[in-house]
């Protein structure tokens, strides 16, 4: 386990509202770009007309894709931002609603926006940043060394 007190003065609050016809991945990096934002906290609701989740396959070390198949609620979307060689990276996952009521999620790859994606990013230490893991290839949040 680690286990970092963060204290960061100026705690903003972003948020993004993508158009229909937006690829939300893609969107929200431009905004993070744009506003600074190197950390944070995300949580979304609203819809997608298609996409790709994935499923982080342990053996294989990548991501088995998942199509989204047609017009979905995002029920939840909740995740991070950390910084990664200077830049900042989105990490979320979703749990997808189909029209029949069961559900569909894992780690969102692309999502095609439709009607609308409220994205709400609460900054948060901007110390945070992520390091690729020798053993998983994964990019994980690893807390600052002690000063």
């Amino acid at each position: 386990m680690k286990v970092q007190e963060v204290h960061h003065q100026t705690r903003r609050v972003l948020v993004v509202v993508c158009d229909k016809g937006e690829e939300a991945v893609a969107t929200i990096g431009r905004a993070l770009t744009a506003q600074g934002v190197r950390s944070g906290q995300v949580t979304a609701v609203g819809g997608f007309s298609g996409g790709e989740v994935g499923y982080f396959d342990r053996d294989r070390g990548d991501y088995l894709r998942i199509p989204i198949g047609g017009q979905v609620e995002v029920l939840s979307l909740l995740g991070d931002v950390a910084e990664r060689d200077g830049e900042p990276v989105l990490h979320v996952h979703t749990v997808l609603g189909r029209p029949d009521g069961s559900t569909l999620g894992g780690h969102l790859l692309h999502g095609e926006v439709w009607p609308t994606l409220e994205v709400v990013i609460t900054e948060v230490a901007p110390e945070l940043a992520k390091r690729v893991d020798p053993e998983t290839g994964l990019a994980l949040i690893a807390a600052a060394p002690p000063r």
